[in-house]
């Protein structure tokens, strides 16, 4: 699976499932967040390709209450009546509007980098529009979303389902991550890369990555760079 170079800010299809593999055992170990859950490896074999390096990287069933916001209900014991009328009453029009998101890394042969891939729906499961995604998304997101040159949002046929899905074009993560790498030792480069590059298309997608996920990345980026 030659062909590509971390120094150029793309890599292999190895390195990609390296990297992805690395990145969930991290996951497990690190202060995460209640609300987000483990993001695990998802086979997909094709013919041509070897079976263990066939698949995408998934994190699935990801909460949110419209404009972003996590909620949780307190504990109850010590509440009245009226305070369980009032509770129950809260619970069921949060059930009603939450809003669950899937998102997928998927390799792309073409770029030879990762690719986002990602669909929000409602409880019921009608699936959300580009623009009840984008209510969901914290004004810090938009902004790097409207500034940056390589995180805007697309929608294509996801590979492994052909199915549309929203992602992130990946015309510039090539040059982008070489900017994220340059403070990285080459040994860890192919371990480091998914972790970095989530670093950035995670504030895209309003998505939190924990900073222990990338500890060994120092390299500070900025919307709008190349």
């Amino acid at each position: 699976m030659g062909g590509s170079s971390i120094g150029e800010g793309t890599l292999s299809l190895g390195d990609f499932v390296a990297s992805a593999k690395a990145l969930i055992e991290k996951w497990k170990v690190i202060d995460v967040e209640d609300s987000l859950p483990d993001w695990q490896w998802k086979p997909c074999g094709k013919t041509g390709v070897p079976s263990e390096e066939e698949g995408y990287l998934a994190l699935e069933g990801v909460y949110r209450n419209p404009g972003g916001r996590h909620e949780q209900i307190g504990d109850s014991s010590n509440f009245d009546d009226a305070d369980i009328v009032s509770d129950d009453a809260w619970a069921q029009s949060s059930s009603e509007s939450v809003h669950i998101y899937d998102y997928h890394v998927v390799y792309s042969f073409s770029y030879k980098v990762p690719v986002l891939y990602f669909q929000g729906h409602q409880a019921g499961g009608q699936l959300l529009t580009l623009d009840e995604i984008k209510e969901d998304l914290p004004s810090h997101s938009l902004k790097l979303l409207g500034e940056s040159k390589w995180t805007f949002i697309t929608r294509e046929e996801h590979p492994h389902f052909s199915r549309p899905w929203f992602t992130l074009h990946p015309c510039g993560t090539s040059d982008c991550m070489k900017l994220l790498l340059e403070g990285v030792e080459n040994k860890d480069q192919h371990v480091q890369y998914l972790p970095a590059w989530l670093s950035v298309v995670g504030q895209a997608v309003g998505l939190k990555i924990p900073l222990e996920l990338y500890e060994m990345h120092h390299v500070s980026w900025k919307p709008g760079n190349n």
